[in-house]
């Protein structure tokens, strides 16, 4: 007699990670976008790093929502950290607490999850203005803004590391790779980033066979402030890209860390360059191609600085490692 294995849809926890009570509407939207999808999470873990007015007013108004305190270092590595501890879903997907699910963006991450060798899928990031798109803003450091940039695949394929704001992990992948370093990462507004980088590297280095999915069908969009449309966000941005990539260099090795960053400096640079300059009579033609030359300039200077700094601490706060164990030693 024939016998049929079925598997089951693997579960589902989104992780919203928030520290301030200035993007009460944007957590309210996030939240929303989440609770609207056709194929529902399973549940919605909104972690609060650090800021008691956001827990207590989450815990009243979030019905629905398991509002919890970041256990973990303050800053963003900290706070996706606890929210991994505690979700219960196979699949962790992680989205921005200004950022809102497109239609159909749960169904199209966890569709990947039916390759056994998949152990992330992560979407596009569109970006939504607050102003009007700079003009002199090159789609080529939509990056800056937490956004997928020019360069990207337009279709699905593998990639090396997806972008932050729209990402999810099979849990026990993440559980026994040791979650995101807590020494990377953005804390507050600061410009830091790169953890989802070095989490990605380590994941394809524990796993050889290890797929990390890019699904562009899987979109969000991310609220871009007035702020983050200014020169002095975007060269603070830059050099802070550099500092970050230069750390994870470090943990991971200069080959695997930076194999992604030469490709874009070989490919896609000179092509957008090559735009804009044939674009110089146009608004915002040199201006653009100024930008360009300036982002590399910033993000260079940052990684050449980041390599001659001594080392910081690394790794999960105790509280997330404890909260973790039971599950990466029963192997669930």
């Amino acid at each position: 007699m024939n016998s049929t294995t079925v598997t089951a849809a693997p579960t589902l926890s989104v992780v919203i990670c928030a520290y301030t009570l200035d993007r009460w509407g944007d957590i309210l939207a996030a939240v929303a976008s989440v609770r609207g999808q056709d194929r529902p999470a399973g549940e919605v873990v909104l972690v609060v790093d650090h800021c008691l007015a956001l827990y207590e007013r989450a815990s009243r108004e979030l019905p629905g929502v398991r509002v919890v305190p970041s256990s973990g270092r303050r800053g963003l590595s900290g706070a996706r950290n606890t929210g991994v501890a505690v979700a219960l879903g196979d699949v962790v997907a992680f989205l921005d607490d200004d950022a809102t699910a497109e239609p159909g963006w749960a169904e199209r991450l966890l569709a990947r999850y039916d390759d056994p060798a998949v152990v992330g899928v992560g979407g596009r990031v569109r970006p939504r203005w607050s102003t009007q798109r700079p003009v002199w803003f090159p789609p080529e450091f939509d990056w800056v803004v937490g956004c997928s940039y020019r360069g990207l695949p337009e279709r699905p394929s593998r990639v090396r590391n997806f972008i932050g704001a729209n990402m999810s992990f099979r849990r026990t992948e993440l559980l026994a790779a040791g979650g995101f370093l807590e020494s990377l990462g953005r804390v507050g507004t600061g410009p830091a980033g790169c953890e989802e980088t070095e989490l990605c590297l380590r994941l394809a280095a524990r796993r050889p066979d290890a797929v990390l999915w890019y699904e562009p069908a899987a979109q969000v969009r991310h609220r871009v402030p007035e702020a983050r449309t200014r020169w002095s966000y975007f060269r603070t941005r830059c050099y802070g890209e550099g500092l970050s990539k230069a750390l994870v260099a470090r943990y991971s090795g200069s080959g695997p860390a930076l194999a992604s960053e030469r490709a874009y400096l070989r490919s896609t640079i000179p092509r957008a360059l090559g735009r804009s300059l044939r674009r110089a009579g146009r608004p915002g033609g040199l201006r653009t191609a100024g930008a360009l030359a300036a982002g590399v300039g910033a993000t260079v200077a940052g990684y050449l600085v980041g390599r001659i700094r001594p080392p910081v601490s690394t790794g999960l706060s105790r509280q997330a490692r404890a909260a973790a164990r039971p599950w990466v030693e029963a192997g669930s």
